[in-house]
């Protein structure tokens, strides 16, 4: 029998374009990831680069350290999407991005604006929970 998550979507709360929660089977595995940041090969965030372009290089980026773990993006429980701006439609670009990289895994998610990131020049961030099948002790 094969696990895997199962995003749970409402019929009682407004439609949204992600689930409203995810269940996680007993016996898999949790992945805990780092919150993944815009960086370039050199560990530095592009100058120039504004919301749209930082949150897709940060959902590449994602994407490697989930292969580390030998997941992918429809291995992903949960996301928070933080993004330094106040501005509603910076928010709004960013979530865009990360939406139509995750495709039709409308994983559920927390976006919210903050003030201030860790790295010079960063925009935004993604923090994520995976899910694999929990391997069996020999």
């Amino acid at each position: 029998m094969s696990q895997k998550i199962t995003l749970i979507h409402s019929n009682k709360l407004p439609s949204v374009d992600y689930a409203y929660a995810s269940h996680v089977p007993s016996g898999m595995d949790l992945f805990f990831m780092a919150g993944a940041c815009p960086l370039d090969e050199e560990g530095r965030v592009p100058e120039a680069s504004g919301f749209e372009e930082q949150a897709k290089r940060c959902v590449e980026n994602l994407k490697e350290a989930l292969k580390e773990c030998g997941a992918q993006l429809t291995d992903v429980a949960y996301t928070r999407v933080l993004v330094a701006s106040t501005e509603q439609s910076d928010i709004v670009t960013v979530w865009k991005a990360v939406r139509e990289a995750f495709g039709s895994h409308d994983v559920p998610s927390t976006l919210s604006g903050v003030t201030v990131l860790g790295y010079g020049n960063q925009l935004v961030e993604i923090e994520a929970i995976a899910a694999l099948p929990g391997h069996k002790e020999s």
